[in-house]
This record gives structure tokens, sequence and C-alpha cells, in this order.
């Protein structure tokens, strides 16, 4: 097992968000999370990232406790996280960017052949814009430059927060292409998307979180059809 949440209780201060969270994620899969706002999706990512402590269960990641571990290390450990909003450097160029992700790498030649052989051609937007400034970017581009920052870490986990927030349909298209081919190359992904009809087509499996507790999961094709999801996520 790659990943395991066991019985997951975590919050803020004295509010409890997450009660209760249990989910796997095991071999080169899609696991899209799916809920209203204010239902816990970022706060379960950030819990697996441990920028939120777990009060209690347990969070195991290649079958070690990751509870009180700190969230470099756990991007060591191979967790990536591509965060809500993308929270680039915008005053920094795109190739400082995605030189970034690799902070916690010290092969630079590698790091160099890492960037030309793998990253850029994986998203040949960012090619011509190596020098400009990542705040210039369109909304679009900045999303994709984010998606190669967090491939930097080398992970063994992907995991991304609303990458469709605020792009027009045309552009949600090209991100989640590369979404797709990202996770063909091998590398799991735990996609958390206010666009349930896109991270149910996208995903294999599907987990649905309301109020802080999973209330239904299964393979993401089935829920599809499923009453409550229908009504509730997909509009039908």
């Amino acid at each position: 097992m790659l990943l395991e949440l066991k019985n997951v209780h975590c919050g803020y201060g004295k509010f409890e968000v997450l009660k209760g969270i249990s989910l796997a994620v095991s071999g080169s899969e899609i696991i899209s999370i799916i809920g209203a706002n204010g239902a816990g999706k970022t706060t379960l990512l950030r819990a697996i990232s441990g920028f939120v402590k777990a009060l209690d269960g347990q969070i195991i990641f290649l079958g070690k406790s990751i509870n009180d571990i700190k969230p470099h290390e756990i991007v060591r450990m191979g967790i990536s996280q591509v965060p809500e909003g993308r929270q680039l450097f915008p005053k920094m160029t795109v190739l400082e960017n995605i030189e970034m992700g690799a902070y916690l790498r010290n092969d630079a030649g590698e790091i160099r052949r890492d960037i030309e052989s793998r990253i850029l051609p994986l998203f040949p937007i960012l090619i011509d814009r190596k020098y400009q400034l990542a705040g210039t970017l369109s909304g679009g581009e900045q999303q994709m430059l984010a998606l190669a920052r967090a491939l930097m870490s080398e992970p063994k986990l992907f995991m991304l927060d609303e990458p469709s927030l605020g792009l027009a349909p045309l552009v949600v298209e090209s991100v989640f292409g590369t979404i797709r081919k990202i996770n063909e190359d091998g590398l799991p992904v735990i996609l958390v998307e206010q666009n349930s009809t896109l991270a149910l087509e996208i995903s294999n499996r599907t987990y649905v979180l309301e109020t802080g507790q999973i209330v239904l999961e299964g393979q993401s094709q089935d829920l599809v059809d499923n009453p409550h999801v229908k009504k509730a996520y997909l509009g039908l």
C-alpha cells in the first residue's frame, strides 16, 4: 500500500474538520476527492503533507507513520502537493520557479538534465517562457508551472488541490490532459477538484467527503450513476 489513512481526525485549534477519515492509495491510480466547499478536502491534503497535525488516527506512507514528520521531510519521502491557487513566486522566472521545486535535491547537474529532458518536454508551453517572470503568465500557464515545479521533487505520490480553479474550459482540458499523462507515466495522483464531473471522468476511484466524513467511495464510473452524487454534485 502506498498511502493509507486510518480513522484520521484533525482540525484547527478546537475546531475538528476531519472526523475519522480512512482511505487508501495503491498502484498508479488517480484518486479523486469531491465534496462541497468546507467539506474538508484541502484539510485532508494538508494533513497528508504534514501542515495539519492529525489529532488521532494514523497516516501511513510506504509502510511508515508520517503523523509526526515535518512537511519538508514528507516531501523528501516522496509526497508532493500542488496547492490551491498555485502559490508561485511571481517575481522569479519560470526557470527559477521550476528549480525551486528541487530545493531538497543536491544533484545540480541532474537537476538541469531533469528540467531539459523530462520537465520542459512535458510542459512545452513553458519552453519559450523560461526567462519570463511567473507573475506575467496566464492562469493556465501558471498552473502548468505549478505542476512542473512540484514534479521536480521526484515524487512517488502527486497531490493536486483544485487545479481547474479559475481556468477557462479549453485550458482546463489541456491541464487535465497533462495530469493524465503524468499518471500514465506511473505516478499515482490524489485529486481534490470542485468540478465533480471532471474529477469523476479522470479518476479511477472517488471518495465523497461531506462535513469531514467520507460518505461514499467506489469506482468513479460507478459513482457517476449514484443518485446522491448525481443530485448533489453533478446537477442531474
